[in-house]
């Protein structure tokens, strides 16, 4: 009967599944490691960096000593290595710039491996939207057209179904997750999304503006943020999107006022969010509002929501941390979703 089965579909039933990681020197790359390395049905098949890194030949745990107890090196992403991780791998992640994704997704996807792309590369279905918020053309529309959004709470039966994941961006997850059991309820008026990122969100290359001298909370991308579009476009609804940058590491903090239509009551909305009672993950609360800190290097999302039944106006809170379920460890998850470990 096996042999009936091809090469992805025979790698999909092993008891372990292998997994790449390419951009595996930032932030979200090494975190997505630690992850897949502690996780008991994954393993490691190679961390690789572009040809022309710095980070190349070096170990993981040199970057980040925190990760001393794992001893991947970094390798070069070579011709050789590209073909190494096909025969070896059973997926592969890709924490790499949205243009780089582009192309290395189609790659490993047209030579049948599983793809988990945590860029912004293949997260909207409409090609017209990439050069206004990405600034390129998209060039593979082929598999743009089996992308499947990676927000793992909404999207799990599509996820399982498809070998082209593109994780839902940070400020997204926590927006969306806060929002949509909300849809039914929604009036015309946009919701208005105030969210605070730490500055692990703007990525490890050094830049100015993330120098610890020189943070201090701001907002930024006012009325023009790549992830208004993809929250917008998810929740299928227009909405007001404001991100900040707040002077602490880690962690995002989203306040979200909505008006609901006239005659939902809190029962309505307590049943709305009874869609997350059987999740491990995601944690709703009834007038108590979350804080960063009770998320942070945690993969789960606390909700906190207050209804003024007068005006129709709620305000729900949402907490995760950007690196985990913002990024990684929401990787993660799509991973173990779909190939069901």
């Amino acid at each position: 009967m096996l042999k009936t089965l091809d090469n992805y579909q025979l790698r999909k039933i092993k008891l372990m599944k292998s997994i790449a990681i390419i951009g595996a020197s930032g932030y979200t790359g090494a975190q997505i490691t630690s992850l897949i390395n502690a996780d008991s049905n994954l393993s490691v098949q190679g961390l690789y960096v572009s040809e022309n890194s710095l980070d190349k030949g070096r170990k993981l745990a040199d970057l980040y000593p925190t990760y001393s107890h794992m001893a991947y090196t970094l390798s070069p992403l070579t011709d050789e290595a590209k073909q190494q991780i096909v025969d070896q791998a059973d997926g592969v992640v890709l924490a790499t710039e949205h243009s780089v994704s582009l192309e290395l997704a189609a790659w490993f996807y047209k030579k049948g491996l599983a793809v988990f792309d945590l860029s912004g590369a293949y997260r909207f279905a409409d090609v017209a939207q990439y050069p206004k918020w990405y600034g390129f053309e998209h060039t593979y529309p082929e598999v743009l057209a089996e992308a499947v959004y990676g927000l793992a709470e909404w999207n799990s039966d599509k996820i399982k179904q498809t070998r082209m994941i593109a994780v839902a961006g940070c400020y997204p997850t926590a927006s969306l997750t806060a929002l949509k059991p909300l849809k039914p309820f929604l009036t015309e008026m946009y919701p208005v999304i105030n969210a605070v990122s730490g500055v692990t969100g703007a990525g490890r290359k050094a830049q100015l503006h993330t120098n610890f001298c020189e943070v201090s909370l701001t907002p930024y991308g006012v009325l023009g943020h790549r992830h208004q579009p993809e929250i917008a476009t998810h929740l299928g609804q227009e909405v007001i999107f404001t991100p900040h940058l707040g002077n602490f590491k880690r962690g995002i903090l989203a306040t979200i006022t909505v008006q609901l239509k006239p005659g939902t009551t809190e029962a309505d909305i307590e049943k709305a969010y009874s869609v997350y009672d059987c999740s491990p993950i995601v944690t709703v609360k009834h007038n108590m509002f979350p804080k960063v800190d009770d998320v942070v290097h945690t993969p789960n999302c606390h909700l906190g929501w207050k209804f003024d039944a007068n005006s129709g106006y709620l305000v729900v809170a949402s907490a995760i941390d950007n690196l985990m379920k913002g990024a990684a460890s929401q990787g993660l998850q799509c991973i173990k979703i779909h190939f069901g470990v």
